[in-house]
């Protein structure tokens, strides 16, 4: 962020001018992704320091996207996407009212992140659930008065999960389903699956099936034209319920473990190990499902026939690309004045070193001086310490 921000700034641009979004959920890291570096409480004052950093200075900057994505594809059923993600996006509100931030100067700027599975309604049934649960809590617990402050607004990508190796041409029907699921489920935008992406990064002809997956729902069908569609249907409406009663019984036991803060309980979650415990029984149950033949996974364990003629072209990346990216990297330290570098680093350990400190100025300052990744992080490192997590069988 802070280089996207230098960057900018570098070739004339005011951050003030700047749109975008930044993922910057580090919660669902410890849950479910496992890409952390920091220990859980310095790695949220880092995201505490982005929102407020965006808040005064970048109007028009979505600082975090609370992200359930993540947590399904480790195994996670809907109703604990849900409840996991929406959990963690109350952390952060919380997070940023103990900065002192009043709830309608950044909760306009929350955005989230959901996966599209493959079971229609239910998918369905969990957006419609995490809109009428965020705008709930945000107004009733939050106090936020804003209307944008209590609109869920989420970015919704198909089951990478769902694809199968075998069979990779009925991976196009599947994505053509769950983004339907995700677009009558309110979506306001949509990333499809390749389908080849079970095996592969995809090429370049795969990728372009699923943007026209995309174009078709789109402009084809329509399905685009009404918010809400399914809304009143006594299936979809009961269904929407059950799923709300779930996602609220695991808010209240993290509310429980937290004394009354769901940061505290998140954290306390995460360090007890129970939501990577969660994810880890459904997941096993989901596996279970599968290999007793309860759930049928078309070409996997049924429906075979074709299996032996299923090889496609698939995209082969070398490592030329490697070797460029590091005569680059060697060439930017040759040329950079590696006093100036040693000066940010040292100013960003003492600042790093106070809690108090909003270190995105101190970061933005880093990179300008051409400090590379590994050098801030590495910095950052020797403060904060390096998280460990213990294992959970």
């Amino acid at each position: 962020f802070a280089m996207f921000v230098a960057q900018a700034e570098g070739a004339g641009v005011h951050r003030s001018r700047l749109g975008g979004t930044l993922q910057n959920d580090i919660l669902k890291e410890y849950q479910a992704q496992k890409e952390f570096v920091f220990p859980p409480r310095p790695s949220m004052r880092l995201v505490r320091d982005t929102i407020a950093f965006t808040a005064a200075e970048m109007p028009r900057w979505h600082s975090i996207s609370i992200s359930g994505y993540h947590i399904r594809e480790a195994g996670s059923t809907a109703a604990e996407e849900l409840a996991f993600t929406l959990a963690n996006g109350f952390a952060y509100v919380e997070l940023a009212l103990e900065a002192g931030l009043p709830v309608d100067s950044f909760a306009p700027r929350l955005s989230f992140f959901f996966n599209a599975h493959i079971d229609f309604f239910e998918e369905i049934a969990k957006y419609r659930a995490a809109r009428r649960i965020w705008a709930r809590w945000m107004n009733e617990r939050y106090g936020a008065r804003l209307e944008r402050s209590m609109q869920l607004r989420f970015h919704t990508q198909t089951a990478g999960v769902s694809l199968t190796a075998q069979q990779p041409e009925v991976n196009i029907v599947r994505t053509a389903v769950e983004a339907l699921a995700g677009v009558l489920g309110g979506t306001q935008s949509l990333h499809t699956n390749s389908m080849d992406e079970a095996m592969a990064l995809p090429t370049e002809k795969a990728a372009r099936i699923a943007l026209r997956t995309q174009q078709v729902l789109a402009y084809e069908s329509n399905v685009a034209n009404v918010a809400d569609p399914l809304g009143g249907s006594w299936f979809v409406e009961q269904l929407t319920d059950e799923v709300e009663r779930q996602a609220e019984e695991l808010f209240a036991h993290l509310d429980e473990l937290g004394g009354g803060s769901m940061l505290e309980g998140v954290i306390a979650g995460i360090d007890d190990n129970w939501f990577q415990g969660r994810i880890a029984d459904s997941a096993y149950e989901l596996e279970r499902r599968f290999n007793t033949d309860e759930r049928i996974v078309v070409g996997v364990n049924r429906f075979t026939e074709g299996n032996d003629d299923d090889t496609i072209d698939l995209l082969k990346i070398t490592n030329e690309d490697e070797g460029r990216q590091r005569k680059r990297l060697a060439e930017v330290r040759h040329d950079r004045d590696q006093q100036a570098v040693d000066q940010a680093l040292a100013m960003l350990a003492e600042r790093a070193a106070d809690p108090e400190h909003n270190l995105m100025p101190t970061l933005v300052d880093a990179v300008r001086t051409r400090a590379t990744l590994g050098e801030i992080m590495g910095t950052m490192a020797a403060v904060f310490g390096r998280h460990v997590e213990t294992p959970i069988i």
